[in-house]
């Protein structure tokens, strides 16, 4: 079973807005078995729309498209899909008491623009709006279907999850493939890295397919099992995952879309072990990735930013004899940070980073992307230090990722030397 998705509007051409909708689709599709083959996107101009639409089903039977359903003059979805299958418009009881029904619950008069919403091409079978005054359309002809959404991605979700997933279901079951999709999230391992430990990955994963997706923070493994059945497609599934995890378990941090900052949540939780930072390169990154989890008191005690030698001094009691010695961007004051934010917090842990993000402030002995991090317990230090060598901005992210595995490793007492 294959789709198609159509994205509509000037605002993605010029860049204006990123069309994460078509993300969430395929990702949807793909999840209840059905292979989008080709995303495209179009302007708000109606011969444009015809000629994507035809070209489209002439090669599936199943077209996504969203965007142009808002009230103003610019948006022509509607009048496209009329004039594509010839059809007038209609009002629609139903829509048009969830419109009256969306003002009245907030207290907004309803104005004659709002009211032509609940007009809907005669040939199709309106989705109704949860969260938004425009409905979409579901349009069965001559075996083919074709739903129209909004582009405002919260009404678009609510549609798919409610009407439209379902209604695939129920109207392509025997076409749609039996898949069982399995991410796997690694980091600290480079995706060139990764793949020679699992190749060759024919012999090693025979059934299955696998995609290395890199991203800042690391990278994923998607592993794609088909069967006969939903069974037979997760055993082909489960059976990959557990090889790879045999050849490149450690730097396998999670699974499915969990956030990393969640599994650090959850294995401090679970050992009621609390942490406190020191950042100085990262500017509070860490903490904030660390705050961003509901319950995040039961484990975070504070955040330093220490980003000035005085500031490490002060706050931290950082040598500094040391600081002139080494440099702040050195092992061994990585390692002082971390005992030190762990003494004044009396927390269990004390994360710390220092480094240089570019695109100033290297020497030939310290290049952009030097980063050193440190984590110190009651009666352990360890220090790792790493080269990334991006611009600024990646080297935050990928500097505040690579403490959270450091840590991570640290209380599983996993080795950071690899």
């Amino acid at each position: 079973m294959r789709a198609q998705i159509i994205s509509i509007g000037d605002e993605l051409l010029i860049g204006q807005t990123v069309n994460t909708n078509a993300s969430f689709i395929g990702s949807r599709l793909a999840e209840i078995g059905v292979e989008v083959n080709k995303i495209v996107t179009t302007s708000d101009n109606l011969h444009a729309i015809h000629e994507d639409l035809r070209n489209a089903l002439k090669a599936v039977n199943l077209v996504i498209v969203t965007g142009g359903l808002g009230p103003t003059h610019d948006d022509i979805t509607r009048d496209a899909i009329c004039s594509f299958y010839n059809c007038e418009l209609r009002e629609d009881e139903d829509v048009l008491n969830d419109i009256r029904e969306r003002f009245r619950r907030f207290g907004r008069e309803l104005t004659p623009t709002n009211l032509d919403q609940a007009k809907v091409p005669a040939c199709c079978e309106p989705i109704r709006n949860p969260n938004g005054t425009a409905p979409g359309f579901w349009i069965k002809h001559e075996g083919q279907i074709v739903a129209v959404m909004p582009g405002v991605p919260r009404e678009m979700k609510a549609m798919m999850e409610n009407f439209v997933i379902p209604n695939i279901r129920l109207n392509f079951g025997t076409e749609l493939k039996n898949v069982h999709r399995i991410n796997l999230l690694t980091t600290g391992i480079a995706e060139s890295n990764l793949f020679d430990k699992l190749n060759p990955i024919d012999d090693v994963l025979p059934d299955v397919k696998v995609a290395f997706l890199p991203n800042l923070s690391g990278v994923k493994i998607r592993i794609t099992g088909e069967g006969a059945t939903p069974e037979e497609a997760r055993t082909k599934a489960d059976a990959a995952t557990q090889q790879i995890k045999l050849r490149v378990g450690r730097y396998v941090y999670g699974e499915g879309d969990v956030d990393q900052a969640e599994i650090i949540a959850k294995i401090l939780k679970e050992r009621q072990l609390t942490v406190a930072t020191a950042e100085s390169c990262t500017g509070g990154h860490i903490a904030d990735m660390l705050t961003d989890i509901p319950g995040s008191s039961e484990y975070f005690e504070r955040g330093v930013v220490s980003y000035s030698n005085a500031s490490k001094v002060e706050i931290l009691q950082v040598d500094e004899d040391l600081i002139q010695d080494k440099g702040a961007v050195s092992s061994e004051v990585a390692e002082q940070m971390a005992k030190g934010v762990r003494s004044i917090s009396g927390s269990d842990l004390g994360l710390s980073i220092t480094g240089i993000l570019g695109p100033k402030g290297a020497t030939p002995n310290k290049p952009v992307g030097l980063v050193f991090i440190g984590v110190a317990s009651f009666d352990k230090a360890v220090v790792k230090q790493f080269n990334f060598g991006g611009n600024r901005y990646e080297n935050k992210i990928r500097a505040a990722h690579a403490a959270l595995e450091i840590l991570r490793r640290f209380i599983l007492g996993i080795s950071i030397e690899t």
